[in-house]
């Protein structure tokens, strides 16, 4: 058996966090290492037990989802999934913004809970164009308008080659690593060296903050369609 992926469930109710322990405990390739009950308790468990992927409910006490979220993510190399109640979760943009991976509805099927948490303990990112949608609905919608981008982030945008550019646009759209391919007209290694440079160049952890940094850096407006 190999290496076993290191899970920290953290939900304000129990018989939910139970029921998330044991659908993953019973994976053969993962083991759940801790659980928390509120944001204080997200933080010192990741802290001490450095799980791999945590399990993160939003709406926690003693600190929020997001907060820890923030935190956990400045502190170690978890992986942080979301977990909320609602599809149109107000807090879409702050979750990711933090340092999120992805977002999973906790009406989910034992089958997608399980493949996301392999797939974000893998290195990528749960971001689904539903959730980008959402992501750049609330970009939208939020009452004031955005400041015009700061001068690193256009300094780090044109770090990047036009072909890299075009990657970064299309995974604004949540298209998969096939998907870009296909409108790229190359293979998918090619996709994931392109997608390999534009987060090391920007320095950021995974394809859901380079849509943030898309946004933020002007590359994409907001209510505009990504290729326009």
């Amino acid at each position: 058996m190999g290496e076993q992926l290191r899970v920290l469930v953290a939900d304000d109710q129990a018989l939910v966090r139970d029921g998330f322990c044991v659908i993953l405990d019973a994976q053969p390739d993962m083991t759940v290492v801790g659980e928390a009950g509120d944001g204080e308790e997200a933080i010192r468990a990741a802290l001490a037990l450095r799980p791999q992927v945590v399990l993160m409910d939003v709406r926690m006490p003693n600190r929020s989802g997001i907060e820890a979220t923030a935190e956990i993510c400045a502190a170690t190399d978890a992986r942080v999934l979301m977990l909320t109640t609602f599809d149109l979760d107000e807090y879409v943009y702050d979750a990711l913004h933090a340092g999120a991976s992805g977002f999973l509805l906790k009406n989910m099927r034992r089958a997608e809970l399980v493949n996301a948490v392999r797939t974000v303990a893998a290195g990528e990112a749960l971001l689904a164009p539903s959730v980008t949608r959402r992501l750049i609905a609330d970009m939208v919608g939020r009452d004031t308008p955005a400041p015009g981008p700061a001068g690193h982030l256009v300094t780090a945008l044109a770090s990047l080659t036009a072909r890299e550019t075009d990657t970064l646009r299309l995974i604004t759209q949540g298209l998969s690593n096939a998907e870009i391919a296909t409108r790229l007209h190359v293979t998918e290694n090619t996709v994931k060296t392109h997608i390999s440079k534009v987060l090391t160049k920007l320095e950021l952890r995974d394809r859901v903050q380079a849509v943030v940094f898309a946004y933020e850096s002007g590359l994409v407006v907001p209510g505009r369609h990504p290729h326009e």
